[in-house]
């Protein structure tokens, strides 16, 4: 095989699904004639390689095949037809502990697995000490395995693992177990393992480490393989999945947008205009408009609402849509930071409302208040909103969080009689990915620009 190390070839992987259990039975003693079952390619056609060396990441939605391929590269499944051809020893991050047995100790457990992975006493006596510092248990390597918490278990587990010596790393879903603190070893020795080189093939819906850690990106859709190359550009494809896109839609989106951007070029060649006179800058951007209402459905219906979200306000004004979109006008919850992307906000108004102040804030998973502004911070006012109205407010902003989990908070509120009153406020309703391959210390990022230079 060369430099490759993972070989994938036209892999399929069928399960007939049966409605009821004698139909299986039935059909395994020979005793009907008519199909009995439904087929379900968890895999069609799956074809792809991995070079020694390289680290790959594996994305896309739950049911895409993504599991599904890990465990017939590591054998934990056969395929129904194709081929696999690995070269190369493997340690498996997949379902951790899935070996262990429960009556067992610790240290007893740990010969186990290693014994199952395909490693020798001796090789095992070797990395004891480090696995046992690395799961950080204490005497309770020593305990029956089933009396240890869930905590103790996976870093056991983990630590089992990550610490043979493997030439191909096959990590599913597995890199954020335990505290925040044997996370960050978990990372470190992440990508300890990717600076020896290491084969890694990485499933993860965390797309800040495949943009971070990843050489290259594979997007699953439905059991196929459906696009690879440059870690964002996969991540993009995978966003406009998530949105509902087909695969079919996104091509065709990408074939309009390449000739509308040859039709603009087109036009633009041999002008001498100032293009920059007929840009708005982002401050410019944040804008109320009226709104008489869009065909089709609305942008919330393309996004995952929380479904506890907290709501409350006096209902005379209702925020009746909302979206977040990329800086390619898609509508998505994942943002690339560094990037341009816009906020919207539709509210209908049932009595008249003067000066409505619309808003929006990002807080923690915990709750912190980050950042945020509103129209009267921008100093953007529409006057009064009438009963009947319906405005949409637009906030066009560069994202310069870190990396990481937030929560979107939307309102609309006034000001009465020098009280501030809320009209309709929603709290915690979306929950917004930022994907970063750099990340500072604290939420915000200063965008530093940095020399050194010798004294």
């Amino acid at each position: 095989m060369n430099d490759i190390a993972i070989k994938i070839e036209d892999v399929t992987k069928l399960y007939k699904l049966y409605d009821k259990p004698t139909d299986r039975l039935k059909e395994s003693l020979g005793l009907t004639k008519k199909q009995k079952y439904r087929e379900h390619y968890a895999l069609h056609n799956v074809s792809f390689q991995v070079q020694r060396g390289e680290c790959v990441g594996i994305i896309g939605t739950n049911g895409a095949g993504k599991s599904t391929i890990l465990k017939i590269i590591t054998g934990v499944l056969n395929p129904t037809a194709g081929n696999v051809e690995i070269d190369g020893r493997i340690s498996a991050l997949l379902e951790l502990g899935a070996g262990f047995n429960m009556e067992y100790t610790g240290i007893e457990n740990v010969y186990l697995n290693g014994t199952m992975i395909g490693f020798t006493k001796e090789e095992i006596d070797a990395k004891l000490q480090d696995i046992l510092d690395f799961a950080d248990i204490g005497d309770f390597v020593n305990q029956p395995v089933k009396t240890y918490s869930s905590g103790m278990f996976v870093r056991l587990a983990f630590a089992v693992a990550i610490n043979i010596d493997p030439e191909i790393l096959i990590v599913d879903e597995a890199l954020s177990v335990g505290d925040v603190f044997f996370q960050l070893k978990c990372f470190k020795k992440f990508e300890e393992f990717k600076k020896q080189g290491k084969t890694i093939l990485f499933v993860s819906h965390d797309l800040s480490s495949i943009e971070r850690y990843c050489d290259r990106a594979i997007l699953m859709d439905h059991g196929r393989n459906v696009a690879e190359g440059v870690p964002i550009d996969i991540i993009n494809k995978y966003k406009k999945i998530m949105t509902g896109m087909t695969v079919d839609e996104m091509e065709a989106q990408e074939s309009a947008r390449r000739k509308h951007l040859e039709e603009f070029s087109n036009a633009v060649e041999g002008s001498d205009e100032d293009s920059s006179k007929g840009t708005k800058s982002k401050k410019e951007a944040s804008k109320v408009t009226s709104s008489k209402g869009e065909k089709g459905k609305n942008w919330k219906d393309s996004l995952e609402v929380n479904p506890n979200l907290d709501e409350y306000g006096d209902g005379e004004a209702k925020l009746v849509d909302f979206g977040i979109f990329d800086e390619d006008g898609n509508i998505t919850t994942t943002i690339l930071k560094g990037s341009t992307f816009t906020i919207k906000s539709k509210v209908h108004f049932s009595k008249d409302v003067e000066d409505p102040i619309f808003t929006y804030t990002f807080k923690t998973i915990k709750g912190q208040d980050i950042t945020g502004t509103n129209t009267m911070f921008e100093k953007v006012s529409v006057g009064t909103a009438k009963a009947g109205e319906t405005y949409v407010a637009t906030f066009v902003q560069d994202m310069n969080l870190q990396g990481g989990e937030y929560l979107l908070s939307m309102s609309c509120t006034s000001f009465v009689d020098g009280e501030l009153v809320a009209h309709d406020r929603l709290y915690d309703v979306l929950n917004i990915s930022v994907v970063s391959e750099k990340n500072t210390v604290g939420f915000y990022d200063m965008n530093s620009q940095v020399t050194i230079e010798k004294a």
